[in-house]
């Protein structure tokens, strides 16, 4: 009894997966707009375009490979309790770890101007979204399978 202590189906690691990068993406995006508030004029437009150019880069060549990943590996954990910590495997955490440390550093030094978070988190924050809901899709469509 007690060996299955923080032990969850794969279906759960997905949700799990799936909160996580929702959470981090709504609040990466969220600091994004927040700097977009303080930009004026023609240059506003110009971010709007580098949002974009940021979202779609991350979305198609980072986060979707790394649900894809993720993905393949939690259901391999089918029909096993796993650990809900294993819902990012060690360099998923190093990578998340060095992101979050990342931007922390940018803001709190001031090395980047304003008007970088406000187009870099705002088109980065959708990408960790988008890979958030592209979890809880699987975990959804997984259940419905199985």
């Amino acid at each position: 009894m007690l060996n299955n202590v923080g032990k969850v189906s794969s279906r759960t690691l997905m949700i799990i997966a799936g909160f996580v990068w929702l959470i981090a993406g709504v609040n990466v995006f969220a600091m994004g707009i927040g700097a977009y508030l303080n930009q004026q004029g023609w240059i506003t437009l110009v971010l709007m375009g580098g949002t974009l150019v940021i979202f779609i880069a991350f979305h198609l060549f980072v986060f979707r490979k790394m649900v894809h990943k993720h993905t393949e590996r939690i259901t391999s954990y089918q029909g096993t309790k796993t650990a809900f910590i294993k819902f990012l495997d060690k360099r998923g955490y190093l990578i998340m770890a060095c992101m979050m440390g990342g931007g922390i550093l940018l803001r709190a030094t001031g090395i980047v101007p304003n008007w970088f978070i406000a187009f870099f988190y705002t088109g980065l924050g959708a990408a960790l979204a988008i890979a958030g809901v592209s979890f809880l899709r699987r975990a959804y469509l997984h259940a419905q399978a199985h």
